[in-house]
């Protein structure tokens, strides 16, 4: 190689080297971005969910206010237990003998609403 051809060779580079490093810093600008946006929607996603939470606590509140009422679909299956059955999906629909108490059921029936 020629000493002209070897500078050339090296300017082209130091063009392109130039070109990824802009590359690079555009992307890192992106990136950085994109995770702001991300922390940004999982506040606000943590917001609305309360807030949900909120509404719907306020919603099945009872008359006297202190105690939250059950849905209907919780209502038909405390009664099915209180009828002596079994609710939850290890024993579903089996007789409970002699009413015995069963955790499983409870959790079903009154657990996270």
């Amino acid at each position: 190689m020629e000493n002209q051809d070897v500078y050339d060779y090296l300017k082209n580079m130091q063009s392109e080297m130039a070109q990824m490093t802009n590359k690079f810093a555009d992307l890192q600008d992106k990136v950085t971005a994109t995770l702001e946006q991300n922390a940004e929607l999982k506040i606000e996603n943590q917001h609305l969910r309360d807030l949900i939470k909120s509404t719907h606590d306020a919603e099945t509140l009872s008359d006297n206010g202190k105690e939250p009422q059950l849905s209907k679909s919780r209502k038909n299956l405390e009664k099915l237990y209180e009828e002596g059955f079994h609710v939850c999906n290890y024993e579903y629909g089996k007789r409970r003998e002699n009413n015995e108490p069963c955790a499983f059921c409870v959790e079903v029936i009154y657990g996270e609403r």
